[in-house]
């Protein structure tokens, strides 16, 4: 009797072991499962994060050599993101009076400096151009090697000078200004009879590309 208790207490234990192995491999696959999902859902959330978050735009233009011109624009141009008034209408004939002959109403910019860029930036400009003239007049050779260091001894930096390329004995080049939301940038000439230094427009967010500026 007790051989044959203990041989069924041994197949009631065998029996059931089957059945707790495979509970507990349904609740890992269970598990990992849930895993995978939690993961996968935080994969496409962050994904989806880094899809709907907008490019950063440029951040302070700041460095020691620009403290002086930053601090005087600070002081004389208007708050950042203060729009800029647009040019006057044109003036209408008196009452009574037909417009003289020959006469064409000004064309209203769609688009550029006069339209794009804000009170501050189109304030900020005239300042940086100024200054950038006289440095890039001076040069003897303009070289883009020579337009650069010119850049550089200015305070800009590297990675705000663009598009720097020689046609003939012309030099090119964009600086890219914008900051805190701004989007300026100065377009420049130098090498002819005179420099040519004139404020652009740059896209809003997202690195500087000399092909997408507005004159």
């Amino acid at each position: 009797m007790t051989r044959t208790h203990g041989s069924t207490s041994t197949f009631a234990r065998s029996s059931r072991r089957p059945r707790f192995t495979l509970a507990l491999t349904v609740l890992a696959v269970l598990a990992l499962g849930a895993c995978g999902t939690a993961k996968a859902t935080g994969d496409d959330e962050a994904a989806s994060t880094m899809a709907a978050a907008p490019a950063k735009p440029m951040g302070s233009l700041s460095s020691p050599a620009l403290a002086e011109i930053q601090k005087h624009i600070t002081q004389t141009c208007p708050a950042p993101g203060t729009p800029q008034e647009g040019p006057p209408n044109p003036r209408p004939a008196p009452p009574g009076e037909e417009p003289q002959a020959g006469t064409v109403d000004p064309v209203m910019p769609t688009a550029g400096p006069e339209v794009e860029l804000n009170a501050r930036d189109w304030c900020a400009s005239n300042h940086h151009e100024q200054r950038v003239y006289v440095a890039v007049q001076e040069l003897t050779d303009p070289t883009p090697a020579e337009v650069r260091s010119a850049l550089n001894g200015l305070g800009y930096p590297d990675e705000r000078i663009h598009g720097l390329k020689q046609s003939g004995a012309t030099t090119q080049f964009f600086l890219d200004l914008r900051e805190n939301g701004g989007r300026l940038c100065l377009a420049g000439s130098v090498g002819g009879e005179e420099p040519v230094v004139d404020k652009c427009v740059a896209p809003a967010t997202g690195p500087f590309t000399a092909g997408r500026t507005q004159h």
